[in-house]
């Protein structure tokens, strides 16, 4: 996922560190078990797109010009790279692109695929949605800084509208102007804790909005079920809006209130560690996590073939495929994630912090 920070500059906040950690974990459950109460128990993408907001409000200290192209610098490479190999696994299996195909130099639309590849590139809306994000983040903020909290109370009037007002398009400009609708809140909630907002605001006007949103998201989710065919939040736009927008409100309020920054999950070192690896790595676990879960399967079929495993493993359950797509995940990580330290022009290594080995001289 993109958003992460630069290793310079302020010394990081180890309650973000920790929520995006957490988002990623949680995005992988839900490809894995498909639970469709998941999003509730942790709305991973509101709040990830919550914190690429509030850093992308400090790095607009800078000129705008400079914080996208920095931003797009550090998003492209890595989806480049994985692009290759998806895109050439579906060539190989006889998908012919057409013009759409440019969407796979710079994601501003879906990129097109094939069905067979659909669990590989389905992921590729976060992308889009951030892209668009970064590129409007100088108007938004301007606009958010005229008048904050009228601004923040009206950023789920869009997401009201798509979905009573007016219905978007179909096809990838519905689906942009959709998740755009969807997720503004998060975005400018970050830009309202970035700038203090929230922390001048009193609990009583705060805390029962947020918990009023909350109660109509997960209202909306099951009182649709039978439009929606579900309550899982990915699949009503109304609901995860929301929902997203109030769990995030209480999320980043308990941050500026409390001033919670978990500077003691230091004692901590492994677990502090592998939050640190996380987060260097957001992009390629996001990128790569649905291709480790679609190796496991054939890689587990050949545990089969073994006797001792067959015995032994519980070759046939969820939570075993779950453990042998982390594994993979980590795989991927050490072979891929390098890309994102060039693309961040830093030094390559296999693993970021903690002295790990660098790549090359």
């Amino acid at each position: 996922m993109p958003g992460s920070p630069p290793a310079e500059g302020p010394v990081r906040d180890r309650y973000f560190d920790t929520l995006r950690a957490v988002a990623l974990v949680r995005v992988v459950t839900y490809h894995t078990f498909g639970w469709a109460w998941a999003g509730l128990l942790f709305p991973s993408m509101g709040v990830m797109f919550c914190l690429a907001g509030t850093l992308m409000a400090r790095s607009l200290k800078r000129p705008a010009p400079v914080v996208i192209k920095s931003r797009v610098r550090r998003l492209l490479p890595p989806f480049w790279f994985w692009g290759v190999f998806v895109v050439g696994a579906m060539l190989v299996r006889g998908w012919m692109p057409g013009r759409e195909i440019v969407y796979w130099v710079v994601p501003l639309g879906d990129p097109p695929g094939s069905a067979w590849g659909e669990q590989a590139w389905e992921i590729l809306w976060y992308l889009r949605a951030y892209l668009w994000f970064v590129l409007l983040s100088p108007l938004l903020l301007k606009t958010f800084r005229l008048a904050p909290v009228p601004v923040l109370l009206a950023s789920l009037v869009p997401i009201v509208a798509c979905t009573y007002a007016w219905q978007p398009p179909d096809g990838r400009l519905g689906s942009a102007l959709t998740d755009l609708a969807t997720f503004l809140s998060c975005w400018l909630l970050g830009f309202a804790h970035h700038d203090g907002v929230l922390a001048r605001l009193k609990p009583g006007a705060v805390v029962p909005l947020a918990l009023g949103a909350l109660a109509y998201g997960g209202w909306y989710a099951f009182s649709h079920q039978a439009e929606y065919g579900t309550y899982d939040l990915d699949e009503n736009p109304l609901a995860q809006a929301f929902w997203s927008a109030g769990f995030v409100t209480l999320l980043m309020y308990a941050k500026a209130r409390l001033r919670t920054d978990l500077a003691g999950l230091a004692r901590f070192r492994r677990l502090d560690r592998l939050v640190t690896v996380f987060n260097a790595r957001a992009v390629t676990i996001y990128l790569w996590h649905e291709i480790a879960l679609i190796l496991a399967v054939p890689l587990i079929d050949r545990f089969w073939d073994v006797p001792a495993f067959e015995a032994y493993l519980p070759l046939d359950s969820q939570w075993f495929m779950f453990g042998v797509g982390w594994v993979l995940i980590a795989v991927f990580v050490l072979l891929c994630g390098w890309v994102e330290d060039v693309a961040a022009r830093k030094q390559p290594r296999l693993l970021p912090g903690g002295g790990a080995a660098r790549m090359g001289p």
